[in-house]
């Protein structure tokens, strides 16, 4: 492929989530030791931005209640953020003291899916992340909004882009210094999604974006590369194609990093990531997790292995 004839962009930030909204859904608690040793393997493999951990109630997501640990264990590389998703004031407080370099803070566009997931309206999680950014600045620490469900609800169906665009205009104006938009429950098609991006763009031009895209009926790859034609340089996926959400039903993971890096890498654009080292911290977790991951290229590999294992007497 011609980059060069497209809309693609040189480069793309890839943001790996797994440590947090891949782990979360685990339910053998992974230990310590395991998370801080993958997420120094992905800083190794040159991930620049990785979602470390999130610091919300134990009770809720027993698997991040180490979290704090998890901070302190890291070996911290230097030119990467450890990033936290945070859900309320607590949970800014304990990240805060843990040496978090960057706040993520969600909120669902939705009245059903912002109750569900965090027990909160949503202007109730609008006031408090007008809070959180101003604790937030008095430490020195960036903070950005991702917008959950942003592509359609499975509680309240279709959401419409002018209740999305709005609600990014508030967090913008309150000081998101990024904002993301979540296909949450994975229902976005590609049109949509570069309808959204195109005009989320348009509305704050000077206001970094980025998606967080759920493989969870096929299209996340599809999905992602019209993000790209839609301007969109920064992507979050997860090592192995882990996740999904707690409270959506049949819910599967991120786009996977190996796979979005490997396309990114076959038409031309540059992540920075070793794929060889990246695949090596999701071999460790699917060793430990003892069953496959959801990654085509975990599991196949890349075109140059597929000539070097080739069998002659293979039919097909």
């Amino acid at each position: 492929m011609n980059r060069q004839s497209s809309n693609l962009p040189p480069a793309v930030q890839i943001i790996d989530v797994g440590p947090r909204d891949g782990f979360q859904m685990e339910t053998t608690f992974i230990p310590t030791e395991l998370k801080i040793e993958i997420i120094n393997r992905l800083a190794a493999a040159g991930l620049r931005e990785i979602e470390a951990t999130s610091f919300v109630h134990p009770e809720l997501i027993p698997q991040m209640r180490d979290a704090s640990q998890v901070m302190a264990g890291i070996e911290r590389r230097p030119g990467v953020q450890y990033l936290a998703l945070v859900p309320n004031l607590k949970g800014t407080e304990r990240a805060l003291a843990a040496g978090v370099d960057g706040l993520r803070f969600v909120i669902c566009v939705t009245e059903t899916y912002n109750q569900r997931n965090l027990r909160l309206s949503v202007e109730q999680s609008v006031d408090i992340f007008g809070q959180v950014v101003r604790l937030a600045e008095g430490a020195g620490v960036h903070v950005s909004a991702i917008l959950a469900a942003s592509f359609g609800c499975p509680f309240e169906g279709a959401v419409a882009e002018e209740t999305v665009l709005a609600l990014s205009r508030r967090l913008v104006d309150l000081g998101s210094q990024q904002i993301g938009f979540g296909d949450s429950a994975g229902v976005a098609h590609p049109l949509q999604v570069r309808s959204l991006l195109q005009r989320a763009g348009a509305q704050d031009p000077g206001v970094p974006l980025w998606i967080h895209l759920h493989d969870t009926r096929g299209l996340g790859l599809a999905n992602a590369y019209a993000a790209l034609d839609a301007g969109i340089v920064r992507f979050d996926t997860s090592l192995g194609g882990l996740g999904g959400c707690p409270v959506i039903r049949g819910a599967t993971g991120n786009i996977a990093t190996e796979d979005f890096t490997y396309l990114c890498r076959e038409m031309g654009l540059a992540t920075g990531i070793d794929l060889a080292v990246l695949r090596s911290a999701s071999h460790l977790l699917q060793d430990f997790l003892g069953r496959p991951l959801a990654s085509r290229l975990l599991a196949a590999g890349t075109k140059e292995e597929l000539v070097e294992t080739h069998r002659p007497d293979c039919l097909l």
